[in-house]
C-alpha cells in the first residue's frame, strides 16, 4: 500500500491531499501542530494518523521522524504562511519575514531531511513541496515579497535536493497550486482546494526520475521556474 505524509494536513490543500490519498486507498499520515488539531483531523478525515510536530521545532521534527517505522512512499510538504501583514521592499517586517522563510523555506528541507531514512525504505520514494505561482522570477511585481522570495527560495532548496538524491533513486518537484480558495488564498480565488488536492495526488503517484528537479501545475503541466 502507497504510504503518504502530508504537512499541514488538518485544512486548506493539505487537509484535501489527505482525503484524496484516503479515497484511492493510500495509507495517510498528516502532520498538525497540536494534539488538538490531530484529534480534530481524526474527526474530520477518519483514517487519517495525525503525527504532531511543528516544520520549525527540528527536535520535533526529528523525534518524529526517528519513531516512524516502515517506508514512506511520498512526502508533501504543503504547511506554509503567507507572511507578515508589512512585507514591503519599502516597509518589511524582518522579523516576519525571518519566520516566513523558516516555514516556507527551511521547513520543508528539514522534514525533507529528517524522513529521508523512511523514503529510502521505499521502493521509489517521492518529496513534493507546494510552492507557488508567486516564486516564479518573471514578475516583477512586489506585494508580498517576503512570501514570493520564500517560495523562490524553496524551488532552489528542492531543485538541489532533487540533483543530491537523484543517485538514491528518490524523486522531488515543486508544485504551483494556482490561487486556491482556501483561508490563505480567500474565497474569490479560481481553483477549488479539493481539485487542487487530488491534482497534487495524481502527480505524486506519477512522478518518477524522469521529472525530478522540475516545476509543475497542479493540473500535471511543466512550468517555468
Amino acid at each position: 500500500m502507497t504510504s503518504l505524509l502530508v504537512t499541514g494536513a488538518n485544512r486548506g490543500i493539505g487537509f484535501h491531499i489527505a482525503a484524496s490519498a484516503l479515497a484511492k486507498g493510500w495509507s495517510v499520515f498528516g502532520s498538525v501542530r497540536t494534539a488538538a488539531q490531530a484529534q480534530e483531523l481524526e474527526t474530520s478525515l477518519p483514517g487519517v494518523t495525525p503525527l504532531i510536530f511543528d516544520v520549525t521545532d527540528a527536535s520535533a521534527v526529528r523525534a518524529t521522524a526517528e519513531a516512524f517505522d516502515g517506508p514512506l512512499d511520498i512526502l508533501i510538504n504543503n504547511a506554509g504562511i503567507i507572511g507578515p501583514e508589512r512585507q514591503s521592499t519599502l516597509d518589511m517586517d524582518f522579523e516576519g519575514f525571518a519566520r516566513t522563510l523558516e516555514i516556507n523555506t527551511l521547513g520543508p528541507l528539514a522534514v525533507s531531511q529528517a524522513f529521508l531514512p523512511a523514503l529510502r525504505r521505499a521502493q521509489s520514494g517521492r518529496i513534493l513541496s507546494i510552492s507557488s505561482q508567486m516564486s516564479w522570477m518573471g514578475y516583477d511585481k512586489s506585494d508580498r515579497i517576503a512570501y514570493r522570495a520564500s517560495k523562490a527560495a524553496l524551488n532552489k532548496v528542492m531543485q538541489g535536493l532533487a540533483a543530491d538524491l537523484k543517485p538514491a533513486g528518490i524523486s522531488v518537484c515543486v508544485i504551483d497550486p494556482g490561487w486556491v480558495a482556501t483561508d490563505m488564498g480567500g474565497s474569490a480565488a479560481d481553483n477549488d482546494p479539493a481539485d487542487v488536492g487530488a491534482g497534487v495526488v495524481a502527480l505524486a503517484a506519477g512522478l518518477s526520475l524522469q521529472g525530478t528537479g522540475r516545476f509543475y501545475k497542479w493540473t500535471g503541466e511543466e512550468r517555468p521556474f
